[in-house]
């Protein structure tokens, strides 16, 4: 049987409840300087689902482990059957409304920066630059051999070559981009090797039981230090690698503002919960400020 990681997190009693007034963030804005750091919860208007909102993927799906991949042939023919299948919806999905209000709070000149938990590229996408890719990206592939990368479009026409006719029809698509199927469904899906050494190939994603590169983290802690305050925006925080930028802000007196519907395990640390949808609140939020989302020419 596979091991389910240790992703939940209980909200403690007494904990303060959200707000729907977005004005503290509208006035963070406003100071300029502003920190985002963004989880599965932006996206899901772009159809990617998160992991724990109402409806989230760890219901129905336990996330592929680092040690799980690299210990057995079966699980990365698995792996890969499911994310080949499911790159094809993931790769179709498009910038929403919160993105692109973030990429015009960025050329307006009111974010320090930006930094992602999400592997879809859809900030870049919408216009943000010197995203901080926290979890890495769906984009690339890595051989954990020789370290030789590939974009990810090259590896998915290989499987596409190497399975001709492998078109099963998912349960469902995670946020890691991985879809649903039964190993019924997997079948003989058939791998494909570093064509530089013959290794194994991974996404370059951090997965669950895998740790974020320590100069990677170093840059978010850089980052955290320089900006005026933390906007925290989809993310219940539930996992480290996200929490310790909010605990850092927090002690260092930075201002920490969290927008995500439900309770998040950093809202001991907020100045302020907003607890409602992240596209809607995000454009009201550029509505109050004058900025068109979509005006490529602000400076």
């Amino acid at each position: 049987m596979r091991m389910r990681p240790t992703l939940s997190w209980t909200p403690p009693a007494g904990l303060r409840p959200g707000t729907t007034d977005p004005e503290p963030v509208a006035d963070a804005l406003r100071s300029g300087e502003v920190l985002v750091l963004s989880g599965a919860g932006i996206s899901t208007e772009s159809g990617i689902p998160d992991y724990r909102g109402e409806g989230g993927s760890l219901s129905r799906h336990t996330p592929m482990t680092y040690q799980e991949f690299t210990a057995s042939a079966q699980a990365r023919r698995r792996y890969w059957a499911r994310s080949h299948l499911g790159w094809r919806t993931f790769g179709r999905a498009r910038p929403n409304a919160g993105h692109r209000a973030v990429a015009a709070f960025g050329r307006r000149g009111l974010l320090s920066g930006v930094i992602t938990q999400n592997v879809d590229g859809l900030h870049q996408a919408a216009g943000s630059e010197g995203v901080v890719e926290l979890h890495g990206s769906l984009e690339r592939v890595v051989c954990l051999s020789c370290g030789t990368f590939a974009s990810r479009r090259e590896v998915a026409c290989r499987l596409a070559d190497a399975n001709p006719g492998f078109e099963p029809v998912a349960a469902g698509l995670n946020p890691d981009g991985d879809a649903d199927l039964t190993d019924g469904q997997v079948g003989d899906f058939r791998v494909v090797p570093c064509s530089r050494c013959a290794g194994v190939l991974k996404p370059d994603v951090v997965f669950f039981g895998e740790s974020v590169p320590p100069q990677r983290v170093a840059r978010c802690r850089e980052l955290v230090d320089g900006a005026g305050s933390l906007l925290v925006l989809g993310s219940s925080l539930t996992v480290m690698s996200g929490l310790r930028f909010v605990r850092q802000a927090a002690r260092a007196g930075k201002p920490v503002l969290i927008v995500n519907h439900d309770p998040t395990r950093g809202d001991e640390h907020a100045l302020t919960r907003v607890a409602l949808p992240l596209g809607p609140t995000l454009t009201t939020l550029a509505d109050r400020l004058g900025i068109p989302l979509d005006d490529r020419t602000a400076t």
